[in-house]
């Protein structure tokens, strides 16, 4: 699996080409999270974002559907007791309805066939009342992140589509969601977080 593969290198390519916001993003997340909330994370990946939710929240648990991914993000976040990681599938999440304070699925919406699938379980799980966080690359926006989705794809990544801010606003709305607030964490390639209140 590509993301079992690239998992040892991601934290530094991305530190590299895009650390202003690869960092950034997890920071502005983590503004959006109580010290009371119990936060799902989906797509952890190498738990960017992960490690500046678990400073702040109550209890978070982290997932992802690579192996590797949970590996590096387990060893990053090691020192918070308050955080598991489970391998799991943002499709089928296999927990009740209405368990979590706020859900967060940082970079994966472009990489999903049925993206309606993961967002219709992200809603499932979250408390009414509670958020649903979706931190998304828009690599339209600029040309260095064409480059970049570019040579990630011939790495094998499979992109199932790409955005700028607007057509990120109208993927969003065509799926029904109306009232979403957005933050961009902006640099080389910037980041659109999405926050869907249920």
């Amino acid at each position: 699996m590509f993301w079992d593969k690239v998992s040892p290198l991601y934290d530094f390519f991305e530190n590299v080409y895009n650390g202003k916001v690869y960092t950034g993003t997890g920071k502005k997340v983590a503004e959006l999270i109580e010290p009371s909330d119990t936060v799902l994370e989906c797509a952890c990946g190498t738990g960017a974002i992960s490690i500046y939710i678990a400073r702040k929240c109550r209890n978070l648990v982290a997932t992802d559907f690579a192996t590797g991914m949970l590996r590096q993000a387990a060893k990053k976040c090691r020192k918070y007791a308050n955080t598991t990681f489970k391998k799991a599938d943002i499709t089928n999440i296999k927990c009740r309805e209405g368990r979590f304070d706020k859900v967060v699925a940082g970079n994966v919406i472009h990489l999903l066939p049925e993206p309606e699938k993961a967002l219709h379980e992200l809603e499932r799980v979250t408390k009414p009342g509670g958020k649903i966080i979706i931190p998304t690359y828009i690599n339209m926006s600029k040309g260095t992140g064409k480059a970049a989705v570019k040579l990630i794809t011939l790495l094998g990544a499979d992109f199932k589509r790409q955005f700028d801010l607007d057509s990120y606003k109208k993927f969003l709305e065509d799926k029904g969601y109306t009232g979403v607030e957005y933050y961009v964490v902006d640099g080389r390639m910037p980041c659109a977080i999405a926050v869907i209140t249920k």
